[in-house]
């Protein structure tokens, strides 16, 4: 006999935000199912005004309000019975991130919680990673965001070492990383990974997910690290408008995507890696699982 629950995630990213509709279906005797139904991405860019501004302007507040408002339909036509929303860098770093959560609160209903760096790697890390890692390897397992990218070492399937940096996507775009961070993510990376004869990347993101569509790679196979510095070198030859009609890029990923191609890049250089494996999976799954697993608190659907 199966068991079937609902739950959404909302991912409140500085780039976009996110809604995932998953289904869960609980067996006798087997592993629970975790399918994705649906997912919905809305890219309101929140960092673009938090890490210049240090707010919310007033025209993104109202774009987040009406996307939660939006949100709250499309879950209840979906039946969805519980749902967690977490916001990370932008809206955690804003002066006015509590107004905007309040206002989301009052005007939809929907609660958000902002995390901080090593709750969202938490999340993160309550995946479907593991089923993915052969135990015997070492992998630098990085997640790439508009604000901050975070990094884990797995080794023997198990996290050795993990630190959230402020290198995201959006803040490259706007010149706001000073050199002196490079060289201490150079520098952590180097010192956490220099004792495994072998590393290989895992990346996840928006941006990584999309490098692997265009690269036409079957699922399970890397991408090398000699096929990366050539695409980035290609994406660099492209003009914006082109990225957009020649690469079949959204708007909003036609300029991010090349600062993101740089932070894979200089990890596998500072690694060592020789491939990247893209599994396809982030916060929006981690918070789906954390929820069934009762790690973290969430939502009954009004």
């Amino acid at each position: 006999m199966l068991k079937f629950k609902k739950y959404a995630a909302i991912d409140i990213g500085s780039n976009a935000v996110r809604l995932l509709v998953a289904d869960i279906i609980e067996q006798e005797n087997k592993p629970t199912i975790f399918r994705k139904t649906s997912l919905v991405r809305v890219p309101i860019r929140l960092g673009s005004d938090v890490f210049i501004d240090h707010t919310i302007s007033e025209s993104n507040k109202q774009r987040m309000v009406d996307t939660m408002l939006a949100f709250k339909l499309l879950m209840k036509s979906h039946k969805v019975q519980r749902y967690k929303a977490c916001a990370t860098s932008a809206m955690r770093e804003s002066t006015n991130g509590i107004e905007v959560v309040k206002a989301v609160r009052q005007k939809s209903g929907i609660t958000i919680d902002v995390i901080d760096g090593e709750v969202e790697a938490a999340i993160i890390a309550a995946t479907d990673l593991k089923s993915y890692l052969i135990e015997e390897k070492t992998y630098l397992y990085v997640d790439v965001g508009g604000g901050s990218t975070e990094f884990s070492v797995i080794h023997g399937g198990t996290t050795v070492a993990s630190k959230s940096f402020k290198i995201g996507t959006v803040r490259l775009l706007n010149d706001m990383v000073p050199n002196a961070l490079w060289k201490e993510l150079e520098i952590w990376i180097k010192t956490n990974t220099e004792e495994f004869d072998k590393v290989d990347l895992i990346g996840s993101g928006g941006n990584i997910n999309k490098i692997f569509k265009l690269s036409g790679k079957k699922m399970g196979r890397p991408l090398t690290y000699f096929w990366l510095t050539s695409f980035y070198n290609d994406l660099q030859n492209y003009t914006y408008d082109e990225r957009i009609t020649e690469l079949d890029l959204n708007q909003d990923r036609a300029d991010v995507i090349i600062p993101a191609t740089r932070i894979y890049l200089s990890s596998m250089k500072w690694s060592g890696a020789k491939d990247i494996y893209v599994p396809k999976i982030g916060l929006s799954d981690g918070i789906v699982k954390s929820m069934y697993f009762n790690t973290v608190s969430s939502q009954e659907l009004d």
